[in-house]
């Protein structure tokens, strides 16, 4: 069986994490009110201490430098790969040559 993961809106994230902190219900409660582990609230209130109104980008919408990383891992993955298939092809050519 597979598990289909949930997608929460980021204001749905904000909410859940002020009424963590606001309520006089302990987090456990309100986790289990809202449909959620006790975990998840955590991380969800030190995205928002750590990066404040940038937490919660949402799918797709990394930040301009997750955006550069991910770019330069793929040239690199690529370039990596092109090094590899020119090693094969000068060992393949310095085999024929003898």
């Amino acid at each position: 069986m597979t598990r289909q993961r949930k997608n929460y809106s980021p204001e749905f994230k904000r909410e859940a994490v002020r009424l963590a902190e606001e309520s006089d219900k302990p987090t456990t409660v309100v986790a289990r009110e809202l449909g959620l582990r006790v975990n998840q609230i955590y991380k969800w209130k030190q995205q928002l201490e750590t990066k404040g109104k940038d937490a919660f980008p949402g799918r797709g919408q990394q930040s301009g430098l997750e955006a550069e990383n991910a770019r330069l891992r793929r040239e690199l993955a690529a370039a990596k790969e092109e090094v590899e298939i020119l090693k094969k092809a000068a060992a393949y050519f310095a085999k024929e040559s003898l």
